[in-house]
């Protein structure tokens, strides 16, 4: 991955986009060529590794087990139009862009056919998703034999974190007004989390 140090993120800004709730794209090199599956995740910091799962019936879990993976996490992104730029009116040198974060976590690739393996995952995501609902669901809530039919519809997937390339292109490369425009403009569009993402990530000069 390409990334300007402008756009490098610190430590904190790859955990905290790991840890964001979502799915992501697994990647891996199959026979006929690459494949790609989206997946939900949970960051697991003590094992260094995703924890996701698969349906059954989707035979990519079978030849990805051991192999080389990649799973593509994504942030924010947002259109930037020139317009919003002070610079604009100054000389209108200037261009649209799109703003990003996203980060490639590289690993090894290991399936879990086991039951209490995935019960865990289910319920850990579960728990991720729930968090800002009121009443939380849980997993409980469901009859126990109904759980246990779908638990055996799945498999477990987990990527031990190898490498993690991660990039926040987020106008950190624009003067201060141009900074300014573009969260103003963001927040015009209705996108707040666009918005907020460059204010949390302006340089501090």
């Amino acid at each position: 991955m390409y990334v300007p140090t402008h756009f490098a993120p610190v430590d904190a800004d790859v955990r905290a986009l790991l840890d964001r709730p979502g799915a992501a794209e697994l990647v891996t090199a199959g026979p006929a060529g690459l494949e790609a599956t989206l997946l939900p995740w949970v960051h697991d910091p003590e094992r260094g590794a995703l924890l996701g799962h698969v349906a059954r019936n989707n035979d990519h879990w079978t030849r990805a087990d051991g192999q080389p993976g990649l799973v593509i996490v994504r942030g924010p992104d947002s259109y930037i139009s020139p317009g919003w730029y002070a610079s604009k009116a100054e000389h209108g040198r200037v261009v649209p862009t799109w703003n990003y974060v996203t980060a490639h976590v590289h690993g090894t690739v290991t399936v879990h056919d086991d039951p209490a393996w995935v019960d865990d995952v289910v319920r850990r995501l579960t728990d991720l998703h729930e968090a800002g609902s009121a009443p939380a669901w849980s997993v409980d809530d469901a009859p126990e034999r109904f759980v246990a039919g779908q638990l055996r519809a799945i498999v477990g997937i987990e990527l031990r974190i190898e490498r993690v390339d991660a990039k926040l292109k987020l106008s950190q490369n624009r003067p201060a007004a141009d900074v300014d425009g573009v969260i103003t403009g963001l927040r015009a569009d209705g996108d707040e989390a666009g918005a907020r993402a460059v204010e949390e990530h302006r340089p501090r000069r």
